[in-house]
């Protein structure tokens, strides 16, 4: 796993909903390698632990990553506070990403609340070849919806409470007629609860998919073992895996909830 640490400056800032930022960072060294599903480790200023993020965004050419989060403490309200011109310390790119299928004709990408921002890069390889489902709670949640339009994926938005949205319920309502249709591949990150549904309905379709965890990470390297979680090999035997050094991303068959 090849990733740099450095301190780089932000390029553009915007609020896009409720609590949740936009940064676009200007690292070349980091967008030339980073991969779809992967994610960067930023250390807040004061702060002694680095806080996750997906990468929602490469842009080789100009050098950029884009991140996309929503504050859920005191670390990532310190990072929504920098602004264009400020610096982040970020260790980048970490994990292992998503597998893309070239030949697949129809993939479904199923992102829950802050999951939603590592689909784009799967968005922009697959384009129209692409259905995207997001599912939140409540219309102030909703993000990126156009910016999936914008890379050609059909969009498919679900909201608990039906305040936004074409679907008032969960996910897998519309995951299941599409699976039922014929899909090749599915990709899923999202809250632990959806990634266990998504992964049901794809394992008992025979629905190949890969599920990007979500799990707090003290080091982001494999160092530590904040982030283990029990996964089963290809022989039926159980071991525990890192979250940030195996997976973020794992196939659906192999996650031990």
């Amino acid at each position: 796993m090849k990733y740099t640490q450095g301190s780089y400056p932000i390029v553009e800032k915007s609020a896009i909903a409720q609590d949740t930022f936009s940064f676009t960072l200007l690292c070349p060294e980091v967008a030339k390698i980073a991969q779809a599903g992967q994610f960067v480790h930023i250390l807040p200023k004061g702060y002694g632990l680095r806080r996750p993020i997906s990468i929602a965004g490469i842009d080789p050419e100009a050098g950029t990553l884009r991140l996309v989060f929503a504050i859920r403490g005191k670390g990532t309200d310190a990072l929504a506070g920098l602004n264009q011109g400020d610096y982040m310390d970020m260790i980048a790119p970490l994990g292992h990403g998503f597998t893309l299928m070239p030949e697949a004709q129809h993939v479904v990408l199923v992102g829950g609340g802050i999951g939603v921002p590592p689909m784009l890069p799967l968005a922009r390889y697959y384009g129209s070849r692409a259905t995207a489902i997001s599912g939140f709670r409540s219309f102030p949640q909703v993000i990126l919806q156009e910016d999936l339009e914008a890379l050609g994926a059909q969009t498919i938005c679900c909201t608990e409470d039906g305040s936004a949205g074409a679907v008032k319920g969960f996910v897998t309502t519309p995951l299941e007629q599409l699976l039922s249709e014929g899909v090749d591949a599915v990709y899923a990150c999202g809250p632990t609860p959806m990634l266990m549904a998504v992964a049901d309905v794809c394992l008992r379709t025979g629905t190949y998919c890969e599920i990007s965890l979500e799990e707090r990470m003290a080091c982001g390297v494999g160092a530590c073992l904040g982030c283990a979680c029990k996964t089963k090999n290809e022989n039926g035997e159980e071991q525990f895996l890192h979250v940030c050094k195996n997976g973020p991303v794992f196939k659906a068959e192999e996650v031990q909830w």
